[in-house]
């Protein structure tokens, strides 16, 4: 099939289109899927080993695989106005890239040279990807990002590139050749290029061909470049979040600084004669440090706002909110009926333990505060994507005054499978 061929093959029908305005964002009810499942993945092994350390070849690792997108519905979505999408192309050893929403005939109009389908946060629209990030959830919750899926042309890539972070690479359809370089950091020569991170120069040390199932992880930093051996090759990225101290330093300063009053200023009440006027002693500059660092080591402020930071939706102008609200004893009485309930893929749950006694429940962006059998509800709902109620929660009016209210924000929804 040419490279043309393919391109009419995904174009964005009218039926697709029609049925994809109805489902996105997607009604949280019907959600949920059974993950995926490594049949054989030594976790423990690859921690120790791999993880962040070096590149791994995992091949095949599922009891079952199964493709879990299309690529008319991955071109579906590339035409959404509220879904991330970047175009590819490739002309020579020039390199272009168009960014989302696509125009329904772009992929029509594509000609023969290679070229790739970028489509990020996938999982948050379509649940048969989101079961795929289930088996990694041996990396904390905190740490994983999205789900992004690439559809390549014979010969399609994004060229030689490196990531400030991890990432699983999954072979959905077809095949892809990754080669794997070395070490790069934010000296590393790059291409003059708008919107393309490409290497300057790239020198593959090891290389690969993957088949459907196969899992290639690469550490941050490791320098890679990945190209579509025959059609319809699909590759799902499993990429985790990893902050950089200066994004901290910079959002932390940012949370802080409304809170600082103009009159909280240096003070020197104990001055005394120093033998050069121009010299600013150690004293001084000691407590202007103080004056500084006190405010950026409060730990426990730090650990509520990087909660609620790490936790914000990633599109928060998507509205998963139900069309009805639910009150408390509708809720309940569901509840009793033995409807299990089911996050939001595209929100983000976590909580921290100020003490024994509480933890503060973090999701979508908010930070709620957790003691005694609410405590242990919170725990459940960060560890399990879907769950039923206990007995014992159906009798606290504060555990369901919680579900009631993250139902109502669209981070919870019952499932009816």
């Amino acid at each position: 099939m040419s490279n043309a061929a393919a391109a009419a093959d995904i174009k964005c029908g009218a039926l697709l289109r029609k049925l994809l305005r109805e489902l996105l964002p997607v009604p949280l009810e019907n959600v949920y899927r059974m993950p995926m499942q490594f049949k054989s993945f030594d976790t423990a092994a690859f921690l120790r080993d791999y993880w962040q350390k070096r590149p791994a070849l995992i091949r095949d690792p599922w009891r079952s695989w199964h493709n879990p997108l299309s690529p008319d519905e991955l071109a579906g979505l590339a035409c959404e106005d509220h879904v991330e999408s970047r175009l590819i192309t490739q002309s020579s050893d020039d390199w272009n890239a168009e960014h989302g929403p696509l125009p329904e005939a772009r992929f029509g109009d594509l000609g023969k040279s290679p070229w790739t389908l970028l489509v990020q946060a996938v999982d948050q629209h379509v649940p048969d990807v989101a079961a795929l990030i289930e088996p990694f959830r041996f990396i904390p919750n905190w740490r994983i990002d999205d789900v992004m899926v690439s559809y390549a042309s014979d010969g399609g890539g994004v060229g030689p590139h490196f990531d400030h972070y991890d990432v699983f690479l999954i072979q959905g359809l077809g095949q892809r050749r990754w080669q794997i370089g070395g070490m790069c950091d934010d000296q590393t020569a790059l291409r003059s290029h708008e919107d393309l991170l490409l290497l300057a120069n790239f020198e593959a040390t090891e290389e690969w061909i993957l088949d459907p199932g196969d899992m290639l992880y690469i550490p941050p930093g490791i320098a890679h470049n990945g190209v579509a051996v025959g059609e319809d090759c699909m590759t799902y990225s499993i990429g985790f979040r990893s902050p950089s101290r200066k994004e901290l330093i910079s959002n932390w300063c940012d949370e802080l600084l409304p809170t600082l009053g103009d009159d909280d200023r240096y003070c020197d009440p104990d001055l005394s004669l120093q033998k050069n006027p121009g010299e600013i002693s150690a004293s001084a500059i000691d407590r202007l440090h103080s004056m500084l660092t006190e405010k950026l080591k409060d730990r426990e402020a730090f650990a509520q706002w990087f909660g609620e930071y790490n936790s914000t939706p990633r599109y928060p102008e998507t509205d998963w909110r139900p069309e009805e609200p639910i009150g408390s004893e509708q809720l309940r009485e569901l509840l009793e009926a033995g409807h299990p309930l089911i996050r939001n893929p595209a929100s983000r749950f976590s909580f921290v333990r100020p003490d024994e006694s509480k933890l503060l429940l973090f999701v979508d962006g908010q930070s709620i505060v957790c003691e005694d059998i609410v405590m242990l509800v919170a725990e459940e709902l960060c560890a399990q994507e879907k769950f039923n109620a206990d007995p014992e929660w159906l009798s606290s009016n504060r555990v369901i005054a919680l579900l009631t209210d993250l139902y109502n924000r669209g981070s919870l929804a019952f499932d009816w499978s």
